[in-house]
């Protein structure tokens, strides 16, 4: 049949669908509101990732403590291995990080009674608001760990690029839990070890860091036994050095040497043992 021009064109227009129409272009309006909160997601996820990398403890690096008591020469010690090339071993601090084990413990005691209470009551996933310790499950089963050693590095021990080793030495361990204590800085510091460090009893008493207590000695014979049963428990993992030993010959510290699996130059031994190390009291007038 010939064409016909009076025959009108299909129309491109979509068809007026009415009240479906309506509901076509709410879904095409939904569809691009979760697209784009999909997109924010994914850019929020990509943040929050370069956040964690950042983040992440270095496990790079060794982990070392001097274990000791006031006046043993500990100082002297801090300056060996200080000596020593991508050793940062830093100085007393009151034992700050038995705060962070302190806090350990009080959130898995608190973890216990919020698991405990939903133990008893099975029909419940969490404790209500109405309930006294409600949230005390949400303490982490797993210990934070890793977070408690990004602490102690970012704001304590503060390792740079060049560090090998990093770690402090303290002389404050004579709390009665101080094994449990050591148990988590093992936990947290993977690969730990301990250096015990000791020296004559008489000499440290005499010291002015006892000199004021009148049972020093006493004290001081019953904060090395507990010192030393540790060194023997730890095992590999520590090594025990003599004040008057290594410094009437420091050859004998070619040992703590080996252990540490570091060269032993003892000549650069003896150059660190001539300087001055000490702990300088206060005047009275200055305390």
């Amino acid at each position: 049949m010939p064409y016909d021009a009076r025959v009108p064109k299909p129309s491109r227009r979509r068809p007026d669908l009415g009240g479906e129409g309506d509901e076509v272009a709410e879904l095409r309006q939904e569809l691009e509101q979760t697209r784009a909160e999909v997109r924010d997601l994914r850019r929020r996820l990509r943040r929050t990732r370069d956040r964690l990398r950042e983040s992440r403890p270095r496990d790079d690096v060794g982990y070392l403590f001097v274990v000791t008591y006031g006046r043993s020469g500990s100082t002297l010690v801090q300056g060996l291995l200080n000596s020593i090339p991508g050793y940062v071993i830093r100085g007393e601090n009151a034992q700050i990080l038995r705060h962070l084990y302190e806090f350990h413990r009080a959130g898995m005691k608190l973890q216990r009674r919020g698991r405990g209470w939903l133990k008893s009551h099975p029909e419940h996933d969490e404790q209500p608001v109405t309930q006294p310790f409600y949230g005390a499950e949400a303490y982490p089963r797993v210990p934070p760990h890793p977070l408690f050693r990004r602490i102690a590095l970012d704001v304590l021990l503060g390792p740079d690029e060049a560090t090998r080793v990093v770690g402090f030495k303290e002389v404050h361990w004579d709390e009665p839990d101080t094994a449990h204590y050591v148990q988590w800085l093992q936990r947290v510091f993977p690969g730990a070890r301990f250096l015990f460090n000791t020296r004559d009893l008489d000499d440290v008493a005499q010291s002015a860091w006892w000199g004021d207590d009148p049972d020093s000695r006493g004290r001081l014979e019953r904060i090395e036994a507990d010192l030393l049963a540790l060194c023997d428990e730890l095992g590999g993992a520590a090594y025990r050095i003599h004040y008057d030993d290594y410094t009437a010959d420091p050859s004998v510290l070619a040992g703590l040497y080996e252990w540490l699996d570091e060269p032993f130059d003892v000549d650069r031994v003896r150059e660190v043992l001539g300087r001055e190390h000490s702990f300088q009291r206060k005047p009275d007038a200055e305390a």
